[in-house]
């Protein structure tokens, strides 16, 4: 049966008599995961996360839908890799600028990216966006920046590391390569002490940085601490859908 909080999924028929209060966009990256994850994994997870996460919500009497998933981000940083897709930032600002023109116009004002890969970076344009929009309730979540605070994993990793090894073993465990092709995910740090330290910032050129496109060990990633992970992630991400959905935004601060 159609998912009424899937917009892929529904109908005209349910929809010419439904409203929402939040509008919920996945948005991945199509690139190399180490040698034995699939290229869609950032893709996976976020829609994977998105759509259990509304499942909860909507079960729970929140007014949410989830839009299909961008599946292309930001990889500037990673030309030279084969396949690896870019979608630039101010590509990424004018698709988000024609998405959120038509849900203001239709008066769901309350608005979500569900990030799901790292090179994409959205303060500066939400910030830009929030002047074009002064209606709308901008927003963004980073689901991976809960793998360290999870206690499941030893050492989650940065990039098809034991964290997203373990949630696309649970998730599409046939799209994951047997372990003896598995790389060490070993990472090049930056020689210059401050980039290494994180108070300087510059882009990593990928394919300095590791020799098989991971950063972070998989090697103790098991699809059960993968299934633990994501039902705490969507868990986690359904109340707060709940959370935003039922808010009254003009008595968010107290």
């Amino acid at each position: 049966m159609p998912r009424p909080y899937i917009l892929a999924e529904t109908n005209w028929k349910h929809l010419k008599d439904e409203s929402f209060d939040l509008a919920i966009l996945p948005w991945g990256a199509t690139e190399a995961h180490n040698y034995h994850l699939p290229y869609a994994t950032d893709v996976i997870e976020g829609t994977s996360i998105a759509e259990e996460s509304a499942r909860i919500a909507w079960e729970q009497g929140g007014k949410v839908v989830v839009l299909p998933t961008i599946p292309f981000g930001v990889n500037t940083g990673q030309s030279d890799i084969y396949m690896d897709m870019n979608l630039n930032p101010s590509t990424q600002f004018a698709i988000l600028k024609d998405l959120i023109t038509v849900l203001d116009r239709q008066g769901i004002k309350k608005f979500m990216i569900l990030n799901s890969h790292g090179g994409n970076n959205w303060k500066a344009i939400v910030r830009e966006l929030g002047l074009l929009f002064p209606e709308m309730f901008l927003c963004v979540t980073n689901w991976f920046t809960l793998g360290s605070e999870s206690g499941v994993f030893d050492f989650p990793g940065d990039h098809a590391g034991e964290m997203e090894t373990s949630l696309i073993l649970h998730l599409t465990p046939e799209l994951v390569l047997p372990t003896q092709d598995w790389g060490e995910g070993k990472e090049f740090k930056n020689k210059i002490k401050a980039f290494s330290e994180g108070w300087a910032w510059t882009e990593r050129p990928w394919s300095k940085i590791t020799e098989d496109t991971g950063v972070g060990d998989p090697r103790k990633a098991t699809k059960e601490k993968g299934e633990v992970f994501f039902n705490l992630v969507c868990a986690k991400m359904g109340q707060l859908f709940i959370d935003i959905a039922e808010a009254d935004m003009d008595e968010l601060y107290k």
